[in-house]
């Protein structure tokens, strides 16, 4: 799931249950108490924390990197046509391996 509350950045920050909310049906940076005597982080680190958990998400989750891996036949599969084009003397552009990965890659260019 992709991180889209400050609490998912708080998280990261330390371990164990350092901080809690003065409102927990509110959950709002004003609202932040910390348990365990440490330091509160500033509401900066904590939409720029967030910021970068969000820009981590989307590269591995919806980027054309992970688009195409969910489409790409498993390995085993692509080894299998690898090995048959081979055989057939048909390890080529147009070969059915190659096609099958540029139809993908066609599908989801690089961004």
């Amino acid at each position: 799931m992709r991180p889209t509350h400050i609490e998912h950045y708080l998280i990261t920050v330390r371990q164990g249950c350092w901080f809690g909310w003065s409102d927990p049906t509110n959950k709002i940076y004003a609202n932040l108490i910390v348990h365990d005597g440490g330091s509160k982080p500033t509401e900066s680190d904590c939409t720029t924390g967030l910021a970068a958990l969000q820009a981590a998400w989307d590269s591995d989750y919806d980027s054309y990197r992970s688009k195409r891996r969910a489409e790409y036949p498993k390995l085993r599969e692509q080894l299998d046509s690898l090995y048959k084009d081979i055989a057939a003397g048909t390890l080529t552009t147009s070969g059915a391996f190659a096609t099958a990965i540029k139809t993908i890659k066609d599908k989801y260019p690089k961004g």
